[in-house]
């Protein structure tokens, strides 16, 4: 059939199975938006109060259903307001496609008006760019765009189309995903038999296993295999931010996260292990500190689907490339139960000595995120943004459950978690979506609260206010003799007013009586509701380890006094 390229965009996406894109008009994508119009009881387009939130919000959406998430925007400003989303989806992978247009061929390459090289701005963040010149290019493009964000390690892959192109007209025919010629034919990931010999010989030799448990866990939805690789092996299991829900975080054997604001337990534990298996795991900085000191007793074995990540900030004593789900399907059956009592009783003792714990005679955000806890259950879907009380909410909240902790790990992108929230509530509308923002973050990307407002999308949002940039400041105290430059943000904002006039309910809670029933009635409203709670400005997230040196020098709060 002919159809224009716009029309092609549009049924391309029906193809992929998109019911949901989120973006922002302009002038050099209006042929597509009214592409859309004609089919908006197929494809459900969010409106963002910024095109930073509907990048934000399809990363979002993709964590939470495991999707690849779809945004558009126009040509110039609107498409490089993309971009610190699409560099915080690809840091973290996650499956993304950016479809953008721009100014007419005859127009690149002139400085035109909203003219933007977007694929030469976004080539070192995504996992491919394709600028579309030709409408006979279009619809294997997108195809090949889709298969490329979703298979191996998933990222956002952009897809800009100049204008002439979304009117331009030729042949469409109807393709069934991942099939013909658009199908994305990644490099083969290879591992053998031997190498997993090799493994289980090391699991036999070992007497203090630790099992180390990233973002790649849930992405290849190897949870399963990993809980049983740990009963099979009797290993206690700690996780990276990334990894949260990968593994129950309620079990007995769970440690809590590692790293710079990891637990004792595990810092501890991965420091005192004789074999270490990371699964899914890129041994960011945050979580080695001094990459020589980092488990420096013990084999390390990495199972990754990235060859790239191999050796590539801790050397290892085996690097399997390849699918973690299929690697620990294969190497779980190479396993016989293994006991390792009195390990795991050192690793209790760890726990029971270095409790994650804080002032619980006063509001503060650990007790804000306790009692979300215990109110929803566990079962809530928790965004956030970047700091402190991002840290509090993956110390305090248990997550049972792969794709309920959705943050910006990797890239650290405050303003991050009110889109994303947005996203995650349309993706799962079953499930209760919180955020957890810090003030400074809040103030970046407050505006969404306009999109959920519009749309009656029910996500509640808990600002911590402690009126200062909390992690800064945590740093400036702890290492810069207290010289608070630029952190203090003790001003006329009024967040509650704020959310009113852009058409949430707003709470503010200042005791910690007041915290239960603010979340019980923000759960009632089933509408968009601000939480704002007032607590302490030096607050200060504990366990630590200073960047750079060992995760075994990890102090707490006790340690500093």
């Amino acid at each position: 059939m002919q159809l224009n390229g716009s029309e092609i965009v549009v049924e391309c996406l029906k193809e992929q199975g998109v019911d949901t894109v989120f973006g922002y008009p302009g002038g050099a994508i209006l042929n597509i938006y009214d592409a859309l119009y004609k089919h908006s009881g197929e494809i459900h387009h969010i409106l963002t109060s910024h095109e930073q939130g509907a990048a934000h919000a399809a990363d979002g959406y993709a964590r939470a259903t495991g999707k690849v998430g779809v945004c558009m925007a126009t040509s110039g400003p609107g498409a490089t307001n993309l971009v610190t989303g699409i560099a915080t989806a690809y840091m973290d992978s996650v499956p993304m496609v950016a479809i953008t247009a721009n100014v007419t061929l005859p127009l690149l390459g002139k400085d035109s008006f909203q003219e933007v090289d977007i694929a030469g701005v976004t080539m070192p963040i995504t996992k491919h760019g394709y600028i579309v010149k030709n409408v006979e290019d279009l619809a294997p493009t997108l195809r090949r765009a889709f298969e490329i964000a979703k298979s191996g390690r998933p990222g956002p892959v952009l897809v800009d189309i100049t204008k002439d192109v979304t009117a331009a007209v030729c042949e469409y025919t109807p393709e069934k995903p991942g099939t013909g010629k658009a199908a994305a034919r990644e490099a083969k990931v290879s591992w053998t038999e031997e190498q997993l010999d090799m493994v289980a010989e090391y699991i036999k030799e070992s007497q203090k296993p630790f099992i180390y448990l990233g973002g790649g866990a849930i992405i290849s939805e190897a949870y399963d295999e990993a809980a049983q690789l740990a009963e099979l092996i009797d290993a206690p299991v700690c996780d990276t931010l990334m990894g949260k829900g990968g593994f129950d975080g309620r079990s007995p054997r769970y440690t809590g996260m590692i790293g710079m604001h990891g637990t004792k337990a595990s810092n501890l534990g991965v420091s005192r292990c004789d074999l270490l298996i990371a699964l899914g795991a890129r041994f960011s900085d945050r979580v080695t500190g001094n990459p020589r000191k980092f488990a420096e007793n013990a084999r390390i074995v990495q199972i990754d689907i990235d060859a790239a990540e191999i050796n590539k900030n801790i050397r290892v004593d085996m690097g399997i490339v390849g699918d973690l789900k299929a690697v620990l399907r294969r190497l779980n059956k190479k396993l016989k139960k293994q006991d390792h009592g009195e390990w795991m009783r050192e690793i209790a003792g760890l726990k029971e000595r270095f409790p994650l714990k804080y002032d619980d005679s006063r509001l503060s955000c650990p007790y804000v995120i306790e009692t979300i806890d215990r109110v929803t259950k566990g079962e809530a879907l928790i965004t956030t943004d970047v700091g402190q009380h991002q840290m509090w909410a993956a110390q305090y909240y248990h997550y049972t459950k792969p794709r309920t902790f959705l943050s910006s790990g990797g890239l650290g992108t405050m303003g991050y978690g009110l889109g994303a929230c947005i996203g995650a509530q349309v993706g799962q509308p079953d499930k209760i979506c919180i955020n957890i923002a810090g003030d400074g973050c809040f103030r970046m990307n407050m505006n969404e609260l306009a999109t959920a407002s519009r749309y009656n999308i029910p996500i509640i949002n808990v600002v911590i206010n402690n009126r200062v940039l909390g992690m800064v400041r945590q740093w400036q105290t702890l290492f810069y003799g207290k010289r608070y430059s630029q952190t203090v943000l003790d001003d006329k904002v009024d967040f509650c007013k704020a959310a009113e006039g852009l058409g949430c309910a707003a709470i503010r809670v200042t005791a910690k009586e007041e915290v239960q029933p603010a979340i019980e009635k923000a759960i009632s409203l089933k509408a968009p509701v601000l939480i704002e709670c007032m607590i302490p400005e030096d607050d200060k997230v504990f366990p630590m380890v200073p960047a750079g040196a060992p995760i075994e020098e990890v102090f707490d709060g006790d340690d500093v006094r």
